[in-house]
């Protein structure tokens, strides 16, 4: 993973804390916690797109571009979801565990 200043990532997340665990469900999760590269919380979103029909991927992949989000991190990323971060410039990486700590060890890298 390239490291940048103002690194921003992104974690899909069961609730609205650092100490959630990370979703299983990535265009799905309730919520995006935004860390900064120094693993701060900068900011919380409740996800639109938990519910509803199909091509959550595309439009979640636009809400975190739109964030300019370097990394995104959830439990499974499927291959639709990753093509849509792939295509606006987000890479991902998957992760279990609670959202602090999987930006902890991201961070360190």
């Amino acid at each position: 993973m390239i490291k940048i200043k103002n690194m921003k990532y992104a974690v899909a997340a069961n609730k609205k804390d650092e100490n959630s665990e990370i979703s299983a469900m990535a265009a799905r999760a309730p919520y995006f916690l935004i860390f900064n590269e120094k693993g701060e919380l900068l900011e919380k979103i409740s996800n639109p797109f938990a519910v509803g029909g199909g091509g959550a991927g595309f439009s979640v992949a636009k809400i975190l571009a739109d964030k300019n989000i370097n990394c995104f991190v959830a439990e499974n990323i499927g291959k639709n979801m990753a093509e849509a971060l792939k295509e606006r410039g987000v890479e991902y990486c998957e992760r279990a565990g609670l959202a602090k700590q999987a930006i902890e060890e991201i961070v360190k890298k």
